[in-house]
């Protein structure tokens, strides 16, 4: 068996290296590469920019692949969505689709695009929300660089955005959201039919999945007299119950737990005035559920 993934070339590529890496494959890619090595000799793997892997999946030139749910819709692409994977370019966040004006134009609301001219590379989606809201206006293809096109160009735009500083270092104010994104594992509806070929999909979707839960969370690994046990794991917000074994010393126990990394400043000091010794943190790779 031989299966042909897509990736996404450019602002998600490095991330999504990464992101197998840590799930268990490594991905190696020359500098004017697009073809990289996978060592997997199952998967034959391109980088290919987002946009157009939904339509080679849909086509079956890819057997599966990672997009975006943004351009899945904006393809109209008819594939099985296997996984949602949050992550993006800055971390573990969704993105959104917004529409953004000037800040000093006279534009408030969707309603106030009657008649305007808008760019955008998703221009299908754009569309289908304005004819939703009883709007008729101009949309129009942008290559990029959209940002720059109000008000000399355009009346607005409808752009990708993480934080929103983008927009707000071209002086534009959002006024309303066309719709929420994140990244998707997609099959062809074909090549999943198939036993075999949708095990594998699964199983790297789930060790994905796994990798990206690993990267807000931390193990903790201690010791601690079996007296302050019922106090320590009242107050220990563990994944699971933590497991606790026992030592050659019947007054001590060791215990292990999960919990997010955020938190583990003002864990680690509570579990020293309890008592606990030995105290051991350390990274994950997966965290599968």
């Amino acid at each position: 068996m031989e299966l042909k993934i897509g990736l996404p070339a450019g602002s998600l590529q490095e991330s999504t290296i990464k992101m197998f890496k840590k799930a268990g494959w490594n991905i190696s890619l020359g500098s004017r590469s697009y073809v990289p090595k996978i060592d997997d000799p199952e998967l034959v793997a391109r980088f290919i920019r987002a946009q157009e892997i939904p339509r080679y999946v849909e086509s079956g030139k890819l057997d599966f692949g990672l997009t975006g749910a943004d351009w899945v819709a904006e393809n109209n692409a008819d594939v099985v969505e296997v996984s949602k994977l949050i992550y993006a370019k800055r971390g573990r966040t969704s993105v959104k689709w917004v529409i953004a004006v000037p800040n000093d134009s006279k534009i408030n609301s969707v309603k106030d695009l009657k008649g305007k001219r808008i760019a955008t590379e998703l221009v299908n989606v754009t569309g289908k929300y304005l004819k939703a809201n009883g709007v008729k206006a101009e949309v129009e293809f942008s290559w990029g660089a959209t940002e720059a096109k109000p008000p000399e160009l355009v009346d607005a735009v409808v752009e990708l955005t993480e934080t929103g500083s983008s927009l707000r270092a071209n002086n534009l104010r959002i006024i309303g959201t066309i719709m929420e994104s994140a990244t998707v594992i997609i099959a062809n509806k074909e090549a999943f039919k198939k036993k075999d070929v949708r095990k594998k999909i699964e199983a790297i979707a789930m060790l994905l999945q796994g990798a990206l839960e690993a990267e807000t969370k931390v193990g903790l690994k201690m010791n601690l007299p079996k007296s302050k046990l019922e106090k320590i794991t009242s107050e220990l917000p563990a994944l699971k119950k933590p497991t606790i074994s026992a030592l050659s010393d019947p007054g001590w126990v060791a215990i292990e737990v999960i919990i997010d990394e955020s938190i583990v400043r003002s864990i680690i000091p509570m579990l020293k005035e309890h008592g606990a010794e030995g105290i051991i943190e350390y990274p994950l790779n997966k965290v599968v559920y």
